[in-house]
């Protein structure tokens, strides 16, 4: 028994470092875990009222980033019966080069790329936001979670940004690849404390990257839009170590218009002191997916919290983001959508969901399509 314990155990390790093995000849995968913060930009970050002495935490009155049983969480994973990806590839809407060679110069337009990446004009700004474009949200190119949908942003709509914002450090949010093609451009980037370690070491200059504390603003574009960078509830890492960079959600103001954007976030009552100080907002842009109310409660929003948070910083319309690209939770993919339909429809709140890749103006909203049910 001992002898065939010892074998079962030796085929484990072998195959375990096989796999390891795969994934770094075939990625540069310790290319993809960045950099840590030093100097300066640590010294800025340890500054932060948020910091402990050791890393960055949640304030105190937000509670606790509760986790539930592994063990448990892991059977759930293994043997739950949800359809957690799409059984056909989603269809996807091609970009429209045409219509994005020129900005709008008044108002919102917007085209939601998948997950928490959106390209967005206000008022003659361009921005795109937690640029991931790559099939894989992972340090490897042949495992980890795949993309649902094809994704093609051409180089000459980069060629027309004027600046990316950055949430937190995941994976998921934060691409080396896509960073590599944006470090080709003049594009200043706008991250969260110590995110721009990351950054520079993946070959974009330091006087592109602007770090922002949770309070702190930029304005740029000559003046035409502010930046601030406001609360979250949620935790940063590529690696084993955790929260040695912040994570953030973002105000984008122009003299006529704004725009929420929570990134990742538990619900927090941070959203009304958001709302009171920097609100109303003509949309907002909210994360309501890749939620377990059962393991991890307190680390992203599921859909009903989503609209609660839409109405606490007290926006007009809502674009859900986050949902309908990664397999990352333990619900079914199209779960969140249905969810966040029925909590709009009951609490009186104006939803939109593009199809990935369409242009949509904020003055001429296209009606409904609840495309995943296809």
């Amino acid at each position: 028994m001992r002898r065939i314990l010892k074998y079962f155990l030796w085929v484990f390790v072998s195959a375990a470092f096989l796999l390891f093995a795969l994934a770094f000849f075939s990625t540069d995968m310790f290319r993809q875990f960045g950099a840590k913060p030093s100097g300066a930009r640590l010294a800025k970050l340890k500054a932060s009222k948020l910091y402990d002495g050791k890393a960055l935490q949640n304030p105190s009155e937000y509670g606790p980033n509760d986790m539930g049983p592994y063990l448990a969480m892991m059977k759930d994973y293994l043997f739950g019966g949800e359809q957690r990806e799409p059984k056909k590839q989603i269809q996807t809407v091609a970009l429209d080069l045409q219509a994005l060679s020129q900005k709008k110069s008044d108002g919102i337009r917007f085209a939601w790329i998948g997950h928490s990446t959106v390209l967005l004009d206000i008022d003659g700004v361009r921005l795109l936001t937690d640029p991931m474009l790559s099939p894989r949200c992972s340090p490897s190119s042949l495992f980890g979670p795949k993309r649902f949908h094809e994704v093609k942003v051409p180089d000459e709509i980069f060629e027309t940004l004027d600046a990316v914002i950055l949430s937190h450090d995941h994976f998921d949010h934060l691409d080396l690849k896509t960073i590599e093609r944006l470090a080709d451009f003049s594009t200043p980037f706008y991250v969260p404390l110590g995110v721009g370690a990351h950054l520079e070491f993946w070959g974009i200059k330091p006087e592109r990257i602007h770090e922002h504390d949770w309070g702190d603003s930029s304005t740029f574009a000559v003046d035409r839009l502010t930046l601030i960078s406001t609360p979250a509830r949620h935790f940063s890492g590529r690696a084993i170590t955790r929260n040695q960079t912040l994570w953030s959600s973002w105000v984008i103001k122009s003299p006529s218009h704004s725009i929420y954007f929570s990134g990742d976030s538990g619900y927090h009552g941070g959203f009304r002191e958001i709302g009171a100080q920097y609100g109303p907002f003509d949309l907002s842009m909210i994360e309501m997916s890749a939620y377990s109310e059962k393991y991890w409660p307190t680390l992203h929003m599921w859909p009903e919290q989503a609209v609660q948070a839409h109405q606490d910083v007290s926006a007009e319309i809502m674009l859900p983001i986050h949902w309908g690209t990664f397999n990352l939770a333990l619900h079914a993919w199209n779960e969140p959508p249905e969810r966040l339909v029925r909590a709009a429809d009951s609490a009186g709140v104006e939803i939109v969901t593009p199809r990935p890749g369409q242009l949509v103006d904020l003055d001429l909203l296209p009606e409904q399509e609840f495309w995943w049910r296809d």
